[in-house]
This record gives C-alpha cells, sequence and structure tokens, in this order.
C-alpha cells in the first residue's frame, strides 16, 4: 500500500512540475487533445497503463 500512495505521490510530483515549467506548452497540449479521436485516446491509454503495469511487476516479480 505504501508504494501505491509513493506512486501516485510521483505522479503527481512530475504533473505539477510540468504544469509549472512549461505551462503554455501544457495548454497548447490540452488544446490539440481536442483533435484526437477518442478510439486513438483509449488505445494509448491502454498501451501506457500495460507499459506500466509490466514495469511495476517486473520490478516486483
Amino acid at each position: 500500500m505504501e508504494e501505491l500512495i509513493i506512486a501516485i505521490g510521483l505522479f503527481l510530483f512530475i504533473e505539477g512540475i510540468l504544469y509549472a515549467i512549461f505551462p503554455a506548452k501544457m495548454k497548447n497540449m490540452l488544446k490539440k487533445l481536442e483533435l484526437i479521436r477518442d478510439n486513438q485516446l483509449r488505445t494509448g491509454g491502454l498501451i501506457f497503463a500495460a507499459i506500466g503495469f509490466l514495469i511495476v511487476y517486473y520490478i516486483k516479480g
């Protein structure tokens, strides 16, 4: 459980740093997100989720 809290904290830290350092680029990227089809976003999300799971599985295994 402690690892999950650390992972969430790291995610929020990295996300916050990106918005703090590159606010204009992040806003521009979010605007471009509307142009991407839902299926592309879903596929990309599943791919990144699978990669994340494999990394955690490899490290913990």
